[in-house]
């Protein structure tokens, strides 16, 4: 496609800073139009070996709880003997399948055909899995509820007046339902844990870097992860295994990762590791108390199981949400708005295709945006523009003063454990409802998982009892790339508890009974 040359009215405003006069522009005129030669070059170089998406057959999603985009039925027929062979998976929505539809939750990105596998798709249908289908997330991901997401919201399993969690909804929802045996998800601020928590699945989070990102749609490099969803401990290590290693593609990653075989340290024992409650992480203004009393009743399980417990306070727990929120936001808006969702300067392979289609969604189709996003895209210019990026700079100086303080505690304590979420799935606002309650119920639910995301730290959550008969989360978190230790103490705490509470018996058609 030739690139068109600026007429002369664009070359000013290009210009407007730049103290040219008319003059000056009309003698730059050719010389401007002159570079783009080679980003004509560039295409057609591109296009001779650019992947073309595999035929695949898919259907529209229907689901009474809004948790499918579109179904389908994708495996590897060489994959016979891998350790996922014949389970089903759903992928999050943002994760590319290729010749299947994309949409990201977003009218911005509806209409989306990926001509590449991920790289933790191809490493599920190496393993045997069968792919099922695209579960919905929160528009562009930028939700920790889950009613932002396009065509529509994802309703919970146990009470469908209520929010599934995000962004990661859908995911969640048909594994809590049983209609996957496993599913793949997000995270940037809590996006796995927090649809598992208020959904009773099993979510964890890896260590940053561990799982490659590769063709998933980014939000902001530092913070974006890939991770599990399952029903059991077990089912999340043994996903976890499948996933884990660089890929080449991502320097997210570590050039190495040590192979570790999450599933087989699940039969070690437990006893004697020392958890660590965080204190900051309970009691904040949203929480409720029936949520901090399911969690202290759950680290008693723990201690029942043989595992030392103690109090740890971490002041910087409460510092680092602040540093998380300046990163997430004028980093998305930076990067995942007005970078395509890949900006520059990024070594890891791009999505040319997604980065134009969602270039022109963003400009047809913006309006629709949710938001929150929109709100992002408020906040993150404008501190841009006051500061030219030193507030993110600033944050980013602070990560590593933020990382060593978990660490610090980590080296008294094998992990560190609190609630996942401060309360349990909140009602679905009303669609005319105001802007406060919108925004509250989106993302007020992000104290503690958000901090694990800039640091890095793996962070698991399971099921506590329920309160008030809807799923809490306990979320242990470890040291980092010590994944193994935290999958440890989930399934300690799992088998001293006999397993975890199911949603409600659905019907015939799906639907809660």
């Amino acid at each position: 496609m030739a690139v068109p040359p600026p007429d002369a009215r664009r070359l000013a405003e290009l210009a407007g800073d730049l103290g040219l006069t008319s003059a000056d522009l009309e003698e730059f005129a050719p010389a401007v139009a002159a570079t783009f030669a080679s980003s004509e070059a560039v295409e057609a170089l591109y296009r001779r070996t650019a992947p073309i998406a595999p035929s695949r057959e898919w259907h529209a999603g229907a689901h009474p709880l809004g948790a499918w985009y579109v179904t389908t039925e994708i495996s590897d027929p060489a994959a016979t003997d891998g350790p996922l062979v014949g389970r089903t998976v759903a992928i999050k929505d943002n994760v590319s399948v290729a010749g299947v539809p994309m949409m990201n939750g977003s009218a911005t990105v509806e209409g989306f055909v990926p001509v590449r596998d991920a790289t933790a798709v191809q490493r599920l249908l190496a393993a045997g899995a069968v792919i099922t289908g695209k579960s919905v997330c929160e528009d562009l991901c930028f939700s920790g509820a889950s009613f932002t997401s396009k065509p529509a919201a994802v309703r919970n399993p146990w009470d469908s007046a209520r929010n599934a969690g995000g962004s990661s909804s859908g995911s969640a929802v048909l594994v809590a339902t049983g209609e996957v045996d496993l599913a793949l998800g997000g995270d940037q601020g809590g996006s796995v844990r927090i649809p598992s928590s208020f959904c009773g699945t099993v979510g964890h989070k890896p260590t940053f870097g561990l799982v490659p990102y590769t063709g998933a749609f980014p939000i902001e490099q530092t913070i974006d992860h890939l991770g599990p969803i399952t029903r059991t401990v077990a089912d999340a290590a043994l996903m976890l295994g499948v996933l884990a290693g660089p890929d080449g593609q991502d320097p997210r990653q570590p050039t190495v990762i040590d192979p570790v075989d999450y599933t087989a340290v699940l039969d070690e024992s437990a006893a004697g590791l020392r958890v660590g409650v965080v204190t900051q992480g309970f009691g904040h203004p949203h929480s409720d108390p029936g949520v901090d009393a399911a969690v202290r009743a759950a680290v008693d399980v723990l201690r029942g199981a043989g595992l030392s417990v103690g109090e740890v306070s971490i002041p910087w727990h409460l510092d680092a949400m602040h540093v998380w929120n300046v990163i997430a936001t004028e980093g998305a808006a930076h990067q995942m708005i007005d970078g395509n969702a890949y900006g520059m300067n990024w070594s890891g392979l791009y999505d040319p295709e997604l980065i134009a289609h969602y270039r022109r969604g963003r400009a047809e189709r913006g309006a629709e945006l949710s938001k929150t996003v929109k709100l992002v895209a408020m906040s993150g210019r404008h501190t841009l523009a006051v500061g030219g990026g030193a507030y993110y700079a600033m944050a980013q100086n602070l990560v590593p003063e933020a990382r060593s303080a978990y660490d610090a505690a980590l080296a008294e304590f094998d992990v560190l454990v609190m609630p996942t979420l401060p309360y349990t799935a909140r009602e679905i606002p009303a669609p005319d409802g105001d802007l406060g309650t919108y925004l509250d119920t989106a993302l007020s639910m992000i104290t503690n998982t958000a901090p694990f995301d800039v640091t890095g730290h793996p962070a698991c959550s399971v099921p506590t009892d329920l309160v008030d008969g809807l799923p809490a989360g306990l979320m242990i978190v470890g040291r980092h790339f010590a994944d193994a230790t935290v999958l440890r103490v989930a399934h300690a705490y799992e088998q001293a508890r006999g397993g975890f509470p199911a949603p409600p018996t659905l019907t015939t058609t799906g639907a809660p009974a």
